[in-house]
Order: C-alpha cells, then structure tokens, then sequence
C-alpha cells in the first residue's frame, strides 16, 4: 500500500475564475522512500495539491470538491481539526519555499525548533533533539546557533532550519514547495543533497515541488507534470525526461537554458566603466556582540562595452547586488571611480540632485516585480511616471506607453490595471517597460528571472535579447544562475566576498575555468546529465 494516495482530487475555484477547477482530477501515489517530483509553472495547481493533504487550503475561497487523499489508509480530507493539527508537523512535515516569511524573527532558533516537538508531545530531552537536528542538517555550532534569530543567518542557513524542524518528529512524508528556487546554486547543491541523504537515511517519502527539471534530474524516482489543474504526464523519472509523451513536457525541458555560450559579439566601445570600487557595511553591537564590518566590495573593476551583456555571477554574499546599486548610485560607494562615457565622468560624487542624467541613462530591474511596483498604482501610470518626472510632455509619454506595453507583448489596454492582476512573469515585462520608458543605454537586471518558472524565465530572456537588438542597449546582468549568464551575456565577472576572481568571455570562463571558485559554481549547476530527449 502506498504511504500516500492522491484519486481524483478536484479543488473548485470560486465563481468567475479563468476555470472552473484549481485541481482538476488529478490521481498520483508516493511510496515510503521514495521521491516524487511535481512539475509545472505558476498556477498548475502544484502547491495547491500539496496544501489540500493536510488541510492548508484557504477555505473561504477554495474548496475541495471531489476525489480522496489517503494518507497511511486514512483519508485527510474527513479528518477533524485537531486529526489535521496532529498530522501537521507529526507524520507530514513541511518546508516552504520562503523560509524567513516561515520563522518568527522574534523567535530564537532553538525556541522555534523545540516548538514543533511540544506542539507533537516528543517525548525526550528537547533541547538535545534540536541540537541534534541542527547538526543533522550540517549548521555550524549548534550550541551558539540556538541563540540566534532568523535574520542573522543566511538564506541557505534559513532553510537547513525549516528541514530540521520539519523532520524533528521523525515524519513518514516531507511536501518541499520550491525549498531551492530563490538560492544561489552551490546552496542549492548543498540542501539538495541534504534533502536526499536524510530521507534515503530515515526512509522518508519526498514530495517535491519544483519547477527545474535539471532538479528533478538530480532527485527523482517518479514525475508528474501538470497544467492548468491537469495531471498531463507521470511516469519514471527517466521515461519522462527521455521520451515524454506530451508536448507541454517537452516545452518544459526546452526551456532549461543549456550550459553552453555562443559566439561573444565583439565588443564596443565601453559605455559604462567602473574602477576601484569599494565598500564595507558596518552592523552595530550590542552590549553582548560587538559590531563587525563587512567587505561587500573590495577594488572591483569592470567595464560594460556598448550593445553587449555583462554577467555578474557568484553566490549569495559575494557583492553581485551591491555592485548593482553602487552603479544606480543606489548606495554610496567607500572609495573608487564609475563613469558613463560621453556623460559623466565619476558620477559616483555628484549630488542627489544631479544625478538625473544618469538615471535617465542607467535603469535597474529587480528581482521582485510585485515588490517594485506601487500596487495602488495602475501599471500605465507607473511606467509613464518616469518620463513625466523628467519634463516630457503627457501625450508623448502615453504613446510611449502604448508602445512599450506592446513590445513587452502585453496588450495597451492593461495600461488600466493594477499589479495584482496580472502573473509575476507579467509583472516582470511591465517592470522592464518602465526601466525601457527613460530609453537608457545600459539596463541592470538584478536577478530578474531568478523566481520565475523556467517557461516564463525563457520567454522574459528571450523578450530581452530581443530589446537589447531593438534598442541597442547594453546590459549587466546579475545572477546567481550560470545557466542564465550563458544564454545571455557576452563578457562574464565571477566574485566571491566582494572580489572579482575570475573574468573573461563567457564562454572561455565555461570551458575553462581558471579559478577553483568558478569551477565550483560550474559543478553545482542543475542540469540534465545523461538525458537525451527524444522529441
């Protein structure tokens, strides 16, 4: 008998959606031991799936309207509340995909930990199972580490939290929603191969959430894809990745950029240089913990020639974003010198007040859209906003608008809407309208596609490619994904802990590392080995 049983589920969406089911009959098993990966893009239904085994549904908006999930032989779906609250944390852990918005930060670590072993009444010493949990996931000093709070660690540390409290009660199923998508890809090694090695140990079931087949590649026994509520393929690991029967499948596989650089463009003549460039952060102490500084920048130079892409990779930490905002002269550098050629020379020391021109000519797209986007603020008004700031004239500007939307390939008319009604790949095209309405010369796209599906993360690359030909524009893109830096960039900059240890072609820097540091970042990338798809 299988661990856990999903027939025929269907979860009603309330009336006047674009369907009528969020998951539309959709049948699959996981088995003790074993790890099976749920693929597709935003709004496949994928999580809702998860969330309905234990009973996490938003229950005055989506109901569960049909099918049976049985869990160990008992079905969830007619459990009482409290049933639920016992399977919760007790036989079914859970590890999300955001876990700083998973942790109290005004909890300590510890306290957070031992939480789930009195809420399941663990019997044994609790602070010697957290410890031991803590160490099981590979943090450093336990012993100090339970002191902390959630925002002294980092993200990969955040996360290795989440998996020692989700297995502290020692559960039969782990559900992992996208627990790697917004880590940098060495921390995504490391808490992959976590996950594998402690539920192969404990003979743990693995549901797992993503939407990276070269994930899935690396951790599944079993696959199911789904669309639109849809359960459209399922099957072994290796029957999906090499022979896939559905074509939405293979458009899914298509979209995994490969690890692999084409020809550089030749370079033109620079448009953007940056020399010397260094700054530290100084956190403040405490009557306990003295202040400490950290070197987010130390002598970084780099120059961006016209109509070509620069790529910034390296991990979480190494300097990739500080690096972005210096050059928006978002945050003040220490020391060094940047220059837009032909505007203004070390631009770096003007004032507030004079640095319209090269916020005219330099533009930034961030991570999170949705964040960056004034959600009382209909989307035509926010990309006009910057033109209009600068003096040009309304009809000029809206036209512009129009246009913009259109080359983004949104209709005009969503000019009227607000952020929250479109997708985050939508969001993400309007984001890069309104950096495009101030026509720069050189576009910052700081891990612009880092948290997108890998379909929509192709097309919002494609869509800027396509731009930069249009518009001639020279672009840094900051990523964590060297897969990305490959499809995009012509030249490539590698740092680690605020210094530039490597840089070059991109494809010198793939084909040949010359920085132990790089090759690593090469290794750990999610990717399909010995898969040929047969199309």
């Amino acid at each position: 008998m299988s661990l856990l049983r999903i027939e025929d589920l269907r979860i009603a969406l309330p009336k006047g959606g674009d369907r009528a089911f969020a998951v539309d009959g959709v049948s699959l098993h996981v088995d003790q031991g074993e790890t099976l990966c749920v693929v597709g893009e935003s709004g496949s239904g994928k999580s809702l799936t998860a969330s309905a085994i234990v009973g996490l549904l938003p229950s005055r908006s989506l109901r569960v309207a049909g099918g049976r999930i049985l869990f160990e032989g008992s079905d969830t779906l007619r459990m009482s509340s409290r049933e639920l609250q016992d399977l919760r944390g007790g036989r079914v852990g859970f590890v999300f995909q955001d876990p700083l918005s998973s942790l109290n930060p005004l909890e300590r670590i510890g306290k957070q930990v031992e939480e789930v072993l009195r809420q399941h009444r663990w019997t044994g010493d609790h602070r010697q199972r957290v410890l031991e949990m803590l160490s099981a996931v590979q943090l450093p000093s336990p012993e100090s580490l339970v002191e902390a709070y959630p925002w002294q660690l980092s993200g990969g540390q955040r996360q290795r939290v989440m998996i020692a409290t989700a297995l502290a009660t020692r559960p039969s199923l782990l559900v992992a929603d996208e627990p790697t998508s917004a880590l940098d890809v060495t921390t995504q090694a490391q808490i992959l191969e976590l996950l594998r090695d402690l539920t192969k140990q404990h003979g743990i079931a693995l549901f797992l959430i993503t939407h990276d087949f070269g994930v899935v590649a690396r951790m599944a026994d079993r696959v199911a894809v789904m669309k639109s509520g849809k359960l459209v393929e399922y099957g072994t690991r290796d029957a999906v990745l090499r022979t896939p029967r559905e074509a939405y499948t293979r458009k899914l596989l298509d979209a995994v950029p490969p690890l692999r650089a084409g020809p550089a463009r030749p370079a033109g003549e620079p448009v953007l240089k940056a020399t010397g460039l260094t700054k530290s952060w100084v956190t403040r102490g405490s009557l306990f913990r003295p202040g400490r500084t950290v070197a987010a920048l130390k002598n970084v130079s780099m120059s961006l020639g016209h109509g070509n892409t620069l790529a910034v990779v390296g991990e979480s930490g190494s300097g990739k974003s500080t690096l972005a905002r210096v050059l928006m002269c978002l945050t003040g550098a220490d020391s060094g010198q940047a220059d837009l050629v032909g505007i203004n020379a070390n631009y770096l020391g003007l004032r507030s007040r004079d640095l319209a021109t090269v916020r005219r000519n330099i533009q930034l797209v961030f991570q999170d859209p949705y964040a960056s986007l004034n959600p009382r603020r209909r989307i035509g008004a926010a990309v006009a906003q910057g033109p209009l700031a600068q003096g040009e004239k309304p009809g000029a500007v809206h036209a512009r608008v129009a246009e913009l939307l259109g080359k983004v390939q949104l209709d005009p008319s969503a000019a009227d809407r607000y952020p929250n009604e479109f997708s985050g790949g939508q969001r993400q095209r309007i984001a890069i309208a309104r950096a495009l309405a101030m026509r720069p010369r050189v576009l910052i796209a700081d891990e612009a596609v880092s948290a997108l599906d890998v379909s929509v993360q192709a097309e919002i690359l494609t869509l800027l490619k396509d731009i930069q030909r249009d518009e001639g524009l020279s672009m840094i893109f900051v990523t964590h994904d060297l897969r990305v830096a490959a499809r995009m960039a012509d030249q490539v900059i590698v740092m680690q802990s605020g210094c530039v240890v490597e840089q070059g072609a991109m494809q010198d820097v793939l084909t040949a590392p010359q920085h132990h540091y790089t090759a690593a970042l090469i290794d750990a990338v999610p990717s399909l080995p010995s898969i040929s798809v047969q199309q």
